[in-house]
């Protein structure tokens, strides 16, 4: 199935109408789609190279408004979300999640997986559904979606506008390990100057 979809997406990148089914897939993968529109955005940067910047608005925008049908799907659908989550393997990880985030600690601690889960190859739509299942914060919940996807959809598209085929090679050999590798330290930095302000207010 996974392959099939794969295709798909592949096919619709070539498509007149490509850059209306791109926002339709950044749309769906933020709540229930297993693609991610990396797999449209990268083919059409390479041939339309002007077009790079409006693809990556168009990504990021309607992926984070994914992203916000996925937090109400947790919010007011709970069985719909748990059913999701369970799909992907998540469900059981869920069950403390509520009760953790009482405490400061786990409160930012939620807030460094769910960037890191927006930025790498974590599955998002999990961690949407997750923070309205929780009850998160939404507008915090919104803007760190807005910086994580936008981040990871700038790298991408500016990436595949200036190395072409070369970062298409990158990108199925290595781009989940470095995508992982530069969101932890990106996490480590935002702790480090979080703890430095802290020491110093």
């Amino acid at each position: 199935m996974f392959v099939t979809l794969y295709k798909k997406c592949l096919d619709l990148a070539a498509n007149k109408s490509s850059k209306y089914y791109l926002a339709l897939v950044s749309f769906i993968e933020s709540s229930f789609f297993p693609i991610p529109p990396d797999v449209m955005v990268i083919p059409m940067v390479i041939a339309k190279k002007n077009d790079f910047f409006k693809i990556f608005l168009i990504t990021t925008i309607f992926s984070v408004l994914g992203g916000i049908l996925g937090y109400f799907i947790g919010v007011f659908f709970f069985d719909i979300g748990l059913q999701i989550m369970s799909f992907y393997g998540y469900e059981d990880k869920l069950t403390n999640l509520k009760n953790d985030l009482i405490n400061s600690k786990s409160f930012y601690a939620w807030l460094g997986i769910l960037f890191l889960a927006g930025f790498t190859p974590l599955p998002y739509k999990v961690f949407t559904i997750a923070s309205g299942l929780i009850g998160f914060n939404f507008l915090i919940f919104v803007l760190i979606s807005f910086i994580s996807r936008g981040l990871r959809f700038f790298i991408v598209s500016y990436l595949s506008y200036k190395f072409g085929d070369l970062f298409t090679q990158f990108m199925e050999k290595h781009g989940s390990k470095w995508f992982t590798i530069f969101g932890i330290i990106i996490v480590i930095i935002g702790i480090i100057i979080y703890l430095i302000s802290k020491s110093y207010a």
